[in-house]
């Protein structure tokens, strides 16, 4: 049995930066356990620049980023172990976990989850036809590529418009794998306007949006997909012998599950309020456990935020009683987070991250409580699916604590 005064699962941007903060803070024990062979997250295998800017105010590459988030954890003091996975909980509430050590258990004073998010893969999307080779999810392939050195094809078919989707087409293009198409079922594609520009112009990737895959063609390897234009129904063959499915992201909460935790129906991650707190009692969560999926800096920011609310658990502030609901409306599909309570912080960075099925360009910002308009406000950037929408919690300052549930949406 180990007794960390804290425990961190998930040695990502989120697991990672927290873990820093708490060390560097005297917060005592923090165990970071992660079940990679080494800690950073999805960030180590993405060797391309644009990582750091939010949280280490510079532009790193993956790898490094992964590396410097790794190192300032250790420097901190915190105990990082890795290939050591959390596979349960103990009736006594401990973690059960199992590495090459052997198995044992944690019983930690607070708990940090922070395992992530992942993509869903081609079997979760029902996507029928063939099972051939050469049908990959961005971190499957960016694993192959960059941590295995193995090849890919020679012609892939990109399925998703989001950022990842364009980190998947430079990994192809460093594999030697032309990206010759990127299928978007939305108007337009989901990632910002200056990396679309830059997507089509300097990686010459042409992006078919209204479309969708309809189904994998290939014995043996990938010969082909359909694809299906979803205003028209015309349908046609695309020849490939690579399929990459990006986004469509999930949270990793089979842990936050398994102990009981209350999620969201929207996020599918556990429900907290803005100190970051689940519902079980001296268990917090950050990261894109939360809010599947932001950016790994973002990530790192919430890491950050969670720090100073377990800092307050270990000092013997408990969490309050049952706070305010925060509901999403059309054409939201989720807030985060999903509690507000009188004298809790706001929401890491300011923010609320919600999550959009449509593209507004001026999103006017509407807050109601009880059929009553508490706050309007026409944000200047746009709402735009496959990205996380941002909303000044100061919108929420005249709910009242004794009223029913506020509800975001668009006017």
């Amino acid at each position: 049995m180990l007794t960390p005064d804290v425990l961190v699962i998930g040695g990502g941007p989120a697991g990672l930066t927290a873990a820093a903060e708490l060390a560097g803070a005297g917060a005592g024990h923090v165990l970071v356990v992660d079940r990679e062979p080494e800690a950073g997250g999805i960030p180590r295998h993405s060797d391309h620049t644009g990582y750091g800017l939010r949280d280490l105010h510079r532009v790193l590459s993956g790898p490094a980023y992964a590396r410097q988030l790794t190192d300032r954890a250790t420097a901190a003091g915190a105990d990082i172990r890795t290939r050591t996975m959390v596979t349960g909980w103990a009736g006594d509430g401990a973690a059960e976990v199992t590495s090459p050590e052997g198995r044992f258990r944690i019983r930690p004073r607070a708990t940090v989850l922070a395992t992530g998010a992942r993509e869903r893969p081609r079997s979760a999307r029902r996507i029928p036809g063939d099972r051939p080779q050469g049908v990959y999810t961005t971190g499957q392939l960016q694993n192959l590529v960059h941590v295995h050195h193995q090849p890919v094809g020679k012609r892939a078919v990109i399925v998703g418009g989001e950022l990842v989707s364009w980190s998947a087409a430079v990994t192809l293009r460093e594999a030697g794998c032309t990206p010759a198409l990127m299928v978007s079922q939305y108007a337009r594609a989901e990632s910002y306007a200056a990396f679309n520009a830059a997507g089509r112009t300097v990686l010459r990737v042409p992006v078919a949006t209204r479309t969708r895959v309809t189904r994998v063609i290939g014995k043996g390897r990938c010969e082909a997909v359909e694809i299906e234009h979803l205003d028209t129904g015309r349908r046609r063959t695309f020849a490939c012998d690579t399929v990459v499915f990006t986004g469509d992201w999930i949270p990793d909460h089979e842990l936050a599950r398994t102990a009981g935790i209350t999620l969201d129906d929207g996020t599918l991650g556990p429900v907290t309020d803005t100190a970051l707190r689940t519902s079980r009692a001296g268990t917090f969560a950050a990261g894109n456990l939360l809010h599947p999926v932001d950016t790994a800096d973002i990530a790192a920011l919430d890491g950050r935020h969670v720090a100073e609310q377990v800092i307050r658990h270990l000092r013997g502030h408990r969490q309050p009683e049952d706070g305010l609901r925060l509901a999403a409306d059309v054409p939201f599909r989720w807030v985060a987070p999903q509690i507000l309570r009188p004298y809790d912080p706001p929401p890491a960075r300011g923010r609320l991250l919600l999550w959009t099925d449509e593209f507004v360009r001026f999103p006017r910002v509407t807050v109601r409580q009880d059929g009553r308009v508490l706050a309007r406000r026409t944000l200047p950037w746009p709402a735009a699916p496959g990205r996380v929408f941002r909303v000044p919690s100061a919108l929420l300052d005249r709910a009242s604590a004794t009223g029913g549930t506020v509800r975001i949406g668009l006017d």
